[in-house]
């Protein structure tokens, strides 16, 4: 049978090594090239996540791929998303929906099942693009996670796809890491490895060529390119929360702090702020003070009553009180709103043991969790001012609804009619349910003017994402052997004419540089 789609996956030697961002620049750059190309994820585990327009819920990388892809993002790029919500348990998100919470020797026994999820999603991409671009989760020599395992090789082996396997060198032990990765797997997974990438190089590559060679002739594997270090590179982040901020002191305006919950989500909310030039971040780690500052923000959160007890233990919940008493002001997100109200009753035990806690009271709400998540887009206007309407846009990703008083004032009046979130009568706290707060220019404008500070207009997410994806995308052209990948991907193609790519470089790339 002719094969009509070509499935290349990207694994590392550990987690954080690249793996997403080098599936984000394979997009760009195969697009580029003139592929019909696709980002996939077999099993993804993280907490931040994004709604696709069909109401599903995936990685936030994927949807960031997506847009490397030039496509819209869909729930078959990551047919199974788990979001933990212990150190044991988890949401188990199928094909976007959520299915059940399972702890992790039960989510084992669900493999099987799961993987028919996985191989239906990889076919039903196959019916429509050219290339599939997959990306494994963590390491695929995890001895104590290799039976049944579907987010690496075992998914590998199952559509007989070829591997390149990518390494960080700036953690020290790059070969290390990858003669002992592929000495772990089996033989017939070692076969299928087709080469490697190190990532995150500095200095002089003459330095490391040696290294190359000494690998190459060791595994029998070639290096497919040695990514240079991209300082500042600001695509949405997978799991680990980016702090790092390129700011000038002197341009600051306003100081931000974000206390970071035990199971803190979708803290991408924050990335518009952190590579604002006028605008300091600073993550609150526990058992750390909250500093003083100007404005805090309450993140959102997957289990909301746990956070809110963390909350509370930490004493930030007296930190509020005095930044209040002192005039600050104080924003809520999806499950940090939920905190700012009255009560959280959870009578289900959706996220924990069934109950109901005390919220901090500073927002005339109720909310009640219940099993059914809400997952929309949603577009609207801002009603912190009486001026010209603000637009604002984001997405919905919770459990449970909140009940306004009937005389609380609303944040924003969505383009449906009806009004979200909420806006304490002395105007220093705000509430919403709606993710991406800060991506629309004007909006975030409008609320750093709420909180104090005069700033400029800043970039759309969006294009600030597009702007970031193609300075990944040069660095990965020039750097990776573009002949040998496009060799790889005809290779899995029955008829070598098939009309996508050609074997030609399409810029002066380099064996190892």
């Amino acid at each position: 049978m002719t094969q009509k789609t070509a499935t290349i996956m990207i694994q590392g030697t550990t987690s954080d090594a690249g793996k997403s961002m080098l599936v984000a620049g394979f997009c760009r750059c195969l697009k580029n090239h003139g592929w019909n190309v696709a980002p996939f994820k077999p099993q993804n585990m993280a907490l931040n996540s994004a709604v696709t327009k069909d109401g599903g819920e995936i990685g936030r990388a994927q949807a960031v791929q997506a847009q490397a892809a030039g496509i819209e993002p869909s729930v078959h790029m990551n047919p199974v998303l788990l979001k933990p919500s212990s150190d044991t348990g988890a949401q188990v998100i199928i094909q976007g929906k959520a299915v059940s919470d399972m702890q992790a020797k039960k989510y084992h026994d669900y493999k099987q099942v799961a993987m028919q999820a996985v191989l239906n999603s990889h076919q039903r991409l196959s019916d429509e693009y050219d290339v599939i671009v997959v990306e494994g989760a963590g390491s695929p020599a995890e001895i104590n996670l290799r039976k049944g395992d579907i987010a690496n090789m075992g998914f590998a082996e199952a559509v007989d796809c070829p591997v390149i396997i990518v390494a960080d060198i700036d953690r020290g032990g790059v070969f290390a890491q990858l003669v002992g990765t592929l000495d772990l797997l089996a033989e017939s997974e070692q076969k299928r490895v087709v080469g490697f990438v190190i990532n995150k190089f500095r200095g002089d590559i003459k330095l490391l060529e040696s290294g190359l060679t000494w690998l190459e002739e060791r595994t029998k594997k070639p290096v497919l390119g040695v990514l240079p270090y991209i300082h500042n590179l600001q695509l949405a982040a997978e799991d680990a929360i980016q702090a790092e901020q390129n700011i000038n002191e002197e341009n600051i305006r306003i100081h931000i702090c974000v206390p970071v919950f035990k199971r803190i989500s979708n803290h991408t909310d924050f990335d518009m702020l952190r590579v604002h030039p006028q605008v300091k971040l600073t993550f609150v780690a526990q058992h750390s003070p909250i500093p003083s500052c100007d404005l805090i923000i309450l993140p959102g959160s997957k289990n909301v009553r746990a956070d809110l007890a963390l909350l509370k233990e930490m004493h930030w919940d007296k930190a509020l009180q005095r930044h209040l008493r002192y005039g600050g002001k104080v924003l809520g997100i999806c499950g940090g709103y939920q905190m700012l109200g009255h009560t959280i009753a959870d009578p289900h035990g959706v996220e924990d043991t069934p109950g109901t806690s005390k919220g901090l009271g500073y927002l005339p709400i109720n909310t009640e969790l219940h099993p059914q998540k809400q997952l929309t887009h949603s577009q609207g206007n801002l009603l912190l001012t009486s001026g010209d309407p603000v637009p604002i846009h984001g997405y919905e990703i919770h459990i449970g609804t909140s009940t306004r008083a009937e005389n609380a004032k609303p944040l924003i009046l969505l383009n449906n009619g009806e009004y979200e979130g909420c806006i304490s009568d002395d105007n220093q706290i705000l509430g919403s349910y709606l993710h991406g707060l800060f991506d629309s220019p004007q909006a975030l404008q409008n609320l750093l003017a709420w909180a104090g500070a005069n700033t400029e207009l800043a970039e759309d997410y969006s294009a600030q994402q597009e702007h970031e994806i193609a300075r990944l995308a040069h660095v990965c052209q020039t750097h990776l052997n573009w002949d040998a990948i496009n060799n790889i991907i005809h290779n899995q193609f029955a008829a070598p004419s098939h009309g996508g790519a050609t074997t030609d470089s399409k810029a002066g790339v380099q064996t190892h540089v």
